[in-house]
């Protein structure tokens, strides 16, 4: 009988997980910006648009207190830097529990899920957390059992889609990856026995970029002429394909109605020739239509319970998978929108309310400077690795620029990012600021925004400091 009882609670586990965001639609609200709006702001932009859910990768007190009785549902992540720790302490695990979920649930945070770590799997991490990803997840289970949260919060992983193949390419011949497949099915078990989704990230970006023979249109939602033709079904869309493929790779294991969330999905705006603002809203409204009609995919009907990456544009997020990871935000760094978007309740997007910016002034390479002048290579180079220079480059927005634009845009980034210091356009006397915007075309030279966190404005200037004391000591 007691058995009986707890696969009724799994049941209605499953059940809740599945149906209670139906139609809605969740963002990615990642911080790994030099400027971020106040918690505030971004929380307002969420409810102004309609969000009804979050992801959030870290469990930052100011995000998660600004979301105190909003009602959005919160998914809070764990770095996968902490997976050891947690992995091998229960203690620590209760402790992570207590600190980032307990007390803000009791002060009205809507915590519905705990992200432990973060694509973990990703054959560029080279193996660093096979070992301690599922013993984490295990501890912070059952930290969360032990804190009386084990039905309200469920566990999760985001995954990459990495994590399942399709040798043949159809959906029907997917099944996990071979090197990890058993791990992936102890995982998947795990989820299933406690009424966890599985969470994975799904990027038809990413094989565009990765594929120069990929069919660009397969990429879209609005047909192809490259179908997939998988016995009865036509997948005319890489993001169905995908999505069956795990379907495929969770029926043949016998887990063929563990829920799914689609944990990012999404098409960055610059930084690549594939990257930008028609190819970004044509993909995010096509896949907002597609997930609409409530009918899911060949292999999985039903409502699709999605995440949309991402929120606000990141210029401190690594650019090593390329140029185009600090240009995914439907709003660029101030928080305003970069094209027309309907979520479903609204006919656009809103963006954030009340942000200050500073002067109107931008530093620019002097006139009197010549382009063979030893100072200004270096000095690129090192307002570049300080600052945020992924618009420039081929068929990107500043594209455009003549060989004084770049020069004069990395000089502007670097003055912005550490708040228009007039130390911070000095580059050996190469630069000057000027109060004429230089922007053309689709090229813009932003201008900073005032931070209202008074610790992120002490750590931008102590920042300052150091770099201009090291950019001094390179030109010596």
């Amino acid at each position: 009988m007691r058995r009986s009882y707890v696969m009724l609670g799994l049941a209605i586990s499953w059940i809740l997980v599945m149906v209670g965001s139906v139609n809605a639609i969740g963002a990615n609200w990642g911080t790994q910006t030099s400027h971020p709006l106040s918690p505030s702001k971004v929380v307002r932009m969420l409810r102004d648009n309609g969000f009804q859910k979050v992801k959030l990768f870290d469990a930052e007190d100011a995000t998660l207190n600004a979301l105190r009785k909003t009602n959005i549902e919160v998914m809070v992540g764990i770095p996968n830097e902490l997976l050891r720790s947690l992995a091998t302490s229960m203690k620590a695990a209760e402790n992570w529990v207590a600190k980032n979920v307990s007390g803000y649930v009791s002060d009205g945070v809507n915590i519905r899920y705990v992200a432990v770590g973060n694509e973990p799997f990703l054959s560029s991490f080279n193996g660093s957390f096979l070992q301690t990803t599922f013993p984490a997840l295990q501890n912070i289970q059952s930290a969360l059992i032990k804190a009386g949260l084990g039905n309200q919060v469920k566990v999760t992983c985001p995954l990459n889609a990495d994590v399942y193949q399709s040798p043949s390419g159809q959906p029907s011949d997917g099944d996990f990856r071979s090197d990890i497949r058993d791990l992936m099915l102890t995982i998947v078990k795990f989820l299933s026995d406690n009424g966890a989704p599985f969470t994975v990230n799904i990027y038809p970006f990413i094989s565009l970029y990765s594929d120069a023979n990929f069919p660009v249109d397969y990429a879209f939602f609005d047909g192809t002429s490259s179908a997939v033709v998988d016995g009865g079904a036509t997948y005319n869309n890489m993001f169905d394909a995908n999505h069956d493929t795990l379907i495929w790779a969770l029926k043949k294991n016998g887990f063929e109605n563990l829920p799914i969330i689609i944990g990012e999905i999404g098409w960055p705006t610059d930084g690549d020739v594939n990257a930008n603002l028609q190819s970004a809203q044509k993909f995010n409204q096509g896949f907002m239509k597609h997930i609409s009609t409530g009918q899911g995919t060949p292999m999985r009907a039903g409502p699709i319970n999605a995440y949309l990456f991402s929120l606000i544009d990141e210029d401190q997020k690594s650019i090593q998978p390329g140029n185009f990871e600090r240009h995914w935000g439907l709003f660029y760094y101030d928080g305003q929108p970069k094209y027309q978007l309907s979520l479903g309740r609204n006919s656009g997007i809103v963006g954030a309310q009340g942000v200050q910016y500073l002067d109107k002034k931008w530093c620019v390479m002097k006139n009197s400077v010549s382009l063979d002048d030893s100072k200004v290579a270096p000095s690129v180079s090192y307002a570049c690795a300080n600052a945020d220079c992924t618009s420039l480059g081929y068929k990107t927005s500043c594209g455009g620029l003549d060989a004084r634009g770049n020069i004069s845009y990395a000089f502007n980034s670097y003055y912005q990012m550490n708040d228009q210091d007039d130390q911070a356009c000095g580059f050996n006397n190469l630069a000057t600021i000027t109060n004429k915007d230089p922007s053309m075309g689709s090229c813009r030279f932003q201008i900073g925004i005032l931070v209202e966190d008074s610790a992120v404005s002490l750590r931008v200037s102590f920042l300052l400091v150091v770099t201009v004391v090291s950019f001094l000591l390179i030109l010596m």
